[in-house]
């Protein structure tokens, strides 16, 4: 039910909105009967979070399947060091109840897929994409262009980092553009950009973060120009800013329906595809003496400081030429640091070879060192 008064509470804590004419009472009203989906508690999502929680946006759901890890806390600033280990979702959401107790929190700590995606994200308006994930952010601007609501998307790569507004309503029964106007072609797997191997200025999602935080609010009160039909991109080591004006496809829907239909396909309990292997799973089958291919994707600086006996050595660049160095005839488990090289690896080797023998390693060498081996050199 909608709010239509501000408590003496709610007063005192937005003064500084209140004051000023262009939002006042009224735009505050809009932002605590707003209710946003924020899609990935990592580094876009933590000053995201922390700055809608701040202006008090009503309700706030938080998802993400992924614990804290200490390589986070370079740039991920909701977490702490004692909070190692611990679920992000529900860590993000204990700090941010302290900021803001007035406001509903609501907490995922699984992943978002096609099985999920459409009855988590009807419940909000808005939706932010803070997640580094492909398959999930096309998943995301598939449900969102099926379910006509906007949503912020946010990038970051190494300095630079990009910002818009997504499937706005620009009014008159018209939209904006939508992810797949921008990247309609989903990029091979063992293309994609990350953040472990290529780093990210530590800054970076934070400034990012902010102009997230931003469009939104001024998505939920209306004031201000919102990148509706622009791609802000910005790069922090030369601090220049350029924005690209984009503009919607004639065939943005159906781009959205194909790629739902093509998602849940792939989601098919019946597909062979890579799957995940836990690594207590994986100590013991070895310890049961199976034959089975260790595949390691890292780098070799990486796996000098340590890595699984057996393990063969191909770093992800090398994996296209390397194809047939890959058994078929036992289980091949790929593993990196975290499990997200791997995860990559795996599924460009299903897509590109059809290979039914692949299990990515969960949580990767890091999760072996903490749970199996607690000897191992950690990094």
């Amino acid at each position: 039910m909608e709010t239509t008064t501000l408590v003496p509470s709610e007063q005192q804590r937005y003064q500084k909105h209140l004051n000023l004419p262009e939002l006042g009472s009224a735009g505050q009203l809009k932002l605590k009967n707003a209710h946003v989906l924020v899609v990935g508690a990592g580094g876009l999502g933590c000053p995201v979070l922390l700055y809608l929680t701040a202006a008090g946006v009503g309700r706030i759901g938080v998802i993400d399947p992924d614990a804290v890890d200490l390589s986070n806390l370079q740039r991920q600033v909701l977490y702490t060091t004692d909070e190692i280990g611990k679920p992000k979702a529900k860590v993000a959401v204990s700090h941010l109840k302290r900021l803001n107790p007035e406001l509903r929190f609501d907490t995922y700590t699984m992943a978002l897929d096609i099985s999920n995606a459409r009855s988590i994200i009807e419940a909000y308006d808005i939706v932010v994409d803070c997640t580094d994930n492909f398959k999930v952010r096309y998943l995301v601007n598939d449900i969102c262009v099926t379910l006509g609501k906007p949503f912020v998307y946010g990038a970051i790569h190494r300095f630079e980092g990009q910002v818009a507004v997504l499937n706005a309503d620009l009014g008159d029964g018209k939209r904006g553009p939508t992810y797949r106007c921008l990247f309609p072609d989903y990029p091979n797997e063992i293309e994609i950009p990350n953040c472990n191997v290529t780093g990210v200025l530590g800054v970076l999602p934070g400034v990012i973060g902010t102009y997230q935080a931003n469009e939104v609010i001024k998505l939920i009160t209306g004031i201000g120009n919102g990148l509706t039909e622009q791609l802000l991109m910005i790069d922090l080591l030369s601090m220049n800013q350029q924005k690209i004006k984009t503009k919607r496809r004639a065939d943005a829907d159906e781009l959205a329906r194909q790629g739902l239909t093509s998602a849940s396909t792939r989601s098919n309990p019946g597909d062979l595809g890579p799957q995940k292997m836990t690594v207590q799973e994986l100590s013991d089958r070895l310890a049961l003496g199976e034959a089975m291919f260790l595949l390691d994707v890292r780098e070799r600086p990486e796996y000098d400081l340590c890595h699984l006996e057996g393990a063969v050595l191909i770093p992800v660049g090398m994996i296209p030429n390397n194809r047939k160095r890959i058994p078929t005839d036992r289980p091949v488990v790929i593993y990196c640091h975290h499990g997200i090289r791997s995860a990559n690896v795996a599924q460009y080797l299903y897509a590109q070879d059809g290979m039914t023998n692949l299990y990515n390693l969960d949580g990767g060498i890091n999760a072996w060192a903490r749970e199996i081996e607690p000897e191992m050199a950690v990094y």
